[in-house]
This record gives C-alpha cells, sequence and structure tokens, in this order.
C-alpha cells in the first residue's frame, strides 16, 4: 500500500460525480453537504455537458475549496479537442454527445479551460485507516463505463491491487452504486449530479463515505432536491435540445441510452 505523508486522512467525505453544468444541483448538493458535517467535498470530474451555462459551476467549487478530478470533458475542453471522449458507440449516443460538447465548448471561458488543465487524474486520501483512490471512469481510463450489471467483483479487486487501494470511487455512468467485498475492500459509483439517474425522479444524487475502522465504509446515497424547473428554462433559454430537457424535469432519460448494458436500460421508460 502507498504510504505518503502528504496523503490527507479523513472521517467523512462527499463526495459529487459528473456535474454536467448543473449550477443549481451543485449549490444544492455543496449546502447539504455542509449540514452533514462532512470534513472535505470532491468531485470527481465532468463539470460541463447537457446542461447550461457551464461558467456557473467553476466559483462554486473554487469558492467551496472543493478539489477535482479531470473527466474526459474536462480534458477534451482543456485541450481544445473535437469531442468528449464519452466513450460510446452508438451512432445516435454520439449524435448527442457532439451537440451537447460543442455547447459546453462555446461558452467555458479560457480561464475555467486554464483551471481544468490542472486537474489531476485521481486522488488519493485515507478514510480512516482505509486507502481511497478517486478517479472518473476507471483508475485505467478516464471513459471506462463500470455498471453494476456487468463489472465483476474480481476485476474491481484487481483494479484495487493494481492501483493500491482498499476503496475506489468513480462516477462516468451516471447511475449510483456500490459494492463490497472483504476484507476492508469497496468499489463506490458516487452518481451524478448533473442529470436524474434514469429513475423517474428529478433528483439527482451524491455520495458520502464515514471511515469504520479497517472495515469497508459507510456508503450514503443522497438524494439532491433544486429547482429543476428553473434549470430546464434555463437550458430552453440557452436553445439546449428538449430532450435534455425533459429529462431534467421527469427524472427519465431520455438520450445517451444506448450505451446501457440491459439491465439498467430495462429500469428506465425508454
Amino acid at each position: 500500500m502507498i504510504a505518503d505523508s502528504t496523503i490527507p486522512t479523513f472521517g467523512r467525505v462527499a463526495v459529487f460525480g459528473g456535474i454536467y453544468s448543473n449550477h443549481l444541483a451543485l449549490a444544492a448538493a455543496i449546502e447539504d453537504a455542509r449540514a452533514r458535517a462532512v470534513d472535505a467535498m470532491l468531485c470527481l470530474g465532468d463539470l460541463g455537458a447537457f446542461g447550461p451555462n457551464p461558467n456557473k459551476v467553476f466559483p462554486l467549487l473554487r469558492d467551496s475549496g472543493i478539489r477535482v478530478v479531470m473527466g474526459n470533458y474536462d480534458d477534451s475542453i482543456a485541450r481544445g479537442l473535437d469531442d468528449c471522449q464519452c466513450g460510446y458507440t452508438d451512432p445516435r449516443d454520439n449524435h448527442y454527445a457532439r451537440l451537447s460538447y460543442r455547447y459546453t465548448f462555446a461558452k467555458t471561458s479560457p480561464e475555467n479551460r486554464e483551471w481544468m488543465a490542472s486537474f489531476p487524474s485521481d486522488i488519493r486520501f485515507r478514510l480512516g485507516g482505509l486507502s481511497v483512490l478517486a478517479f472518473h471512469g476507471s483508475p485505467r481510463r478516464a471513459n471506462e463505463f463500470l455498471w453494476e450489471s456487468t463489472t465483476p467483483t474480481h476485476f474491481l479487486d484487481k483494479l484495487a491491487d493494481d492501483h493500491e487501494a482498499d476503496v475506489l470511487l468513480g462516477t462516468h455512468t451516471g447511475l449510483h452504486w456500490s459494492r463490497s467485498w472483504g476484507p476492508g475492500r469497496a468499489y463506490v459509483n458516487v452518481g451524478a449530479l448533473g442529470r436524474p439517474a434514469n429513475d423517474g425522479r428529478p433528483e439527482v444524487w451524491y455520495a458520502v463515505l464515514s471511515a469504520r475502522g479497517r472495515d469497508v465504509p459507510d456508503v450514503e446515497f443522497v438524494p439532491v432536491s433544486y429547482d429543476h424547473e428553473a434549470l430546464a428554462e434555463e437550458m430552453r433559454c440557452e436553445e439546449l435540445p428538449e430532450e435534455f430537457i425533459e429529462t431534467i424535469l421527469t427524472g427519465w432519460w431520455t438520450t445517451c441510452l444506448e450505451i446501457l448494458p440491459g439491465k439498467e436500460r430495462a429500469a428506465g421508460r425508454f
């Protein structure tokens, strides 16, 4: 296990996944996490995409001292790439990804692009007696999808071994889930603040992890209510696709569906 006196130790942390420009949900989540008396807040990247006015996200993160992992969107925008490196393979998924990326790239200021370029690919910390590695998609690749129904435990265990961590924290899929196996090992997909979890609810989700000695951490998935109707109106003013707006209002995904494995897609409306 990596030993480094500069790695911080926390007892309780809030971890936000995919912000997707949803500044209203981010503000609500920060307020909620503070009320829960967490020691630190982390963000696992993808600050832009999907939502409106991406520059509104940055001051919320900076003012709250939230450390940020580089997501695939952040890397693409910082380097001026042609696409979001989202990892989609279906033409319909890629169509909406292109619309979202072009809007976000055009609307992100040079100063914020420069800040994104400084984000690390991962963040290490200790949660009580456990070593934690936080990243975007996987420790191997920012745009790797780790789905609950298709990711075997032995693969997660190998990732933990290869990257010298007890607990792995990721996002990228937009769906929160966790799995623990012994002794002292866990994977947590913290979900996304940017859009609902394809469950028919307008709330979005983040995770709070608490230390429990050398055992696996306590994991609480927290639903966040925010003014989603105001966000939808802001999206309309920015002429974002109606499909994106419908998801914010109804809680059901209308895009980026083709990447979903069968079990996860069957849980949604479409």
